[in-house]
């Protein structure tokens, strides 16, 4: 894909220049606002698309930065409270504790197993088990939630600018066709269309890959977390049951 996109820019890169030389010092306004002016119908929705998926991986963002903050603050709080009450065996006020911190990874998976291990008449450890693998699972699939969004974006903003790109080169020669000369001016609106939405295309897959690997290992991060948390409860609940033997 990048060789592709490296193929289309200098090709209209050339083709720009190779006119630029023939156009015979024709005035032609290639800023922002000029090319925006000369751009098509087709050139204007794929920019609108690739306005509505930067948005949306820029509210992913926003909002995946915010509550993964918030449970890691909830969770820094939250463990050693925990890790206190264990130690003296007050598994309710364990879970009063748990039940304070609603946006942490950790009190989730921590008041999974509790509750289930305090249900049971005979403290079934397998039973608590299972219950800590579904809570982290449910928890990870909520962590995960708008990041498919982002590799999607990520993936396949290039193409959509490569489309603009491809419906600009077609542009460019149907108008040099036209026109009664082969100078920029003829052409000017084909080529702007050409190099803004490739221009425009990485601009909003480049970031959105960022977030994605960002957030991603943001997640592993807290699943090592949780898989620590619920060995560590585990190793409790052994404990508890050997004692009461």
């Amino acid at each position: 894909m990048t060789l592709l996109l490296s193929h289309i820019w200098m090709l209209a890169c050339n083709f720009g220049l190779i006119l630029l030389q023939e156009g015979q010092g024709e005035a032609v306004d290639f800023s922002l606002m000029g090319m925006l002016r000369k751009m098509g119908w087709i050139a204007w929705c794929v920019v609108i698309i690739l306005l509505i998926m930067s948005i949306f991986s820029i509210a992913v963002a926003v909002e995946r930065y915010l509550t993964f903050n918030a449970a890691r603050t909830q969770s820094r709080e939250f463990a050693p409270k925990v890790a206190q009450a264990l130690k003296n065996a007050r598994i309710d006020e364990a879970i009063s504790i748990s039940d304070k911190y609603k946006k942490s990874h950790l009190a989730m998976v921590v008041n999974a197993g509790l509750q289930e291990f305090q249900s049971g008449d005979d403290a079934d450890v397998d039973a608590s088990k299972r219950a800590l693998q579904r809570a982290e699972a449910i928890k990870v699939a909520e962590f995960r939630r708008g990041l498919s969004g982002l590799a999607t974006i990520g993936s396949t903003a290039p193409f959509v600018g490569l489309f603009g790109t491809v419906i600009g080169i077609i542009t460019a020669f149907q108008e040099m066709r036209n026109a009664e000369s082969a100078g920029i001016a003829a052409i000017a609106g084909g080529i702007s269309e050409a190099l803004f939405t490739t221009a425009f295309g990485l601009l909003v897959a480049v970031p959105a890959v960022w977030f994605f690997n960002y957030f991603t290992n943001k997640v592993d991060n807290f699943t090592v977390e949780m898989d620590n948390s619920s060995a560590e409860l585990i190793d409790f609940f052994v404990k508890r049951r050997g004692g009461k033997r």
